[in-house]
């Protein structure tokens, strides 16, 4: 069974930083694409960066300059380093993954979410 785990989250004032991670466990033979998706109150989901298993990563324009995806493909981990934080990247933060396991393809996987609340 695989599983992601996200940890990190918290409450930070304006301006601060925080760093979340993803762990994938489990039965897993590679991992494609990792995201970091968010989820605002009374928003829909939206992707905030990827990582392709290569190191090439994107942005959400919203967040350019300001966060940071790696990934470290031996310990099947992604970090999201998140700088000037502001009141608007208020949200749950999901880690996706695109595994191959035991089902012989790749599958989505999702965790089940961390709450960054930026607040002063």
């Amino acid at each position: 069974q695989v599983q992601l785990v996200e940890s990190g989250g918290g409450l930070v004032q304006p301006g601060g930083s925080l760093r979340l991670s993803c762990a994938a466990s489990g039965t897993i033979f590679g991992i494609r694409i990792m995201a970091w998706h968010r989820q605002a109150p009374g928003k829909p989901r939206e992707q905030v960066a990827y990582i392709e298993r290569d190191g090439s990563t994107d942005y959400a324009d919203s967040v350019k300059g300001r966060f940071t995806i790696s990934r470290d493909n031996a310990e099947n981990t992604m970090y999201l380093q998140m700088n000037s934080l502001s009141p608007e990247d208020t949200a749950v933060y999901y880690c996706y993954a695109d595994i191959h396991s035991y089902t012989g393809r790749y599958l989505d996987y999702w965790g089940r979410g961390t709450q960054v609340t930026v607040s002063s």
